[in-house]
């Protein structure tokens, strides 16, 4: 499948997606600290997600992850 547009490609968006289903998986791998809130941005070139943390001393942490397709290589 060619990919026609990356401004977000829907690729990304698929990604976003499937991160925000796997939260809970996500909480329960990361060592002392817990997902308060997930926000996404899907309007951006490179769409992303930022989860704001809790660690166990109630200090607050802010984690950014953008999800960016390479452009289609075709060898």
């Amino acid at each position: 499948m060619k990919t026609i547009s990356y401004n977000p490609s829907s690729l990304e968006l698929e990604f976003v997606e499937a991160i925000l289903k796997l939260s809970g998986e996500i909480n329960k791998n990361i060592n002392s600290n817990r997902i308060l809130e997930i926000k996404k941005n899907r309007e951006e070139d490179n769409p992303s997600l930022i989860f704001f943390l809790e660690d166990e001393d109630g200090d607050k942490h802010e984690v950014v992850m953008k999800v960016i397709q390479r452009p289609d290589r075709h060898d």
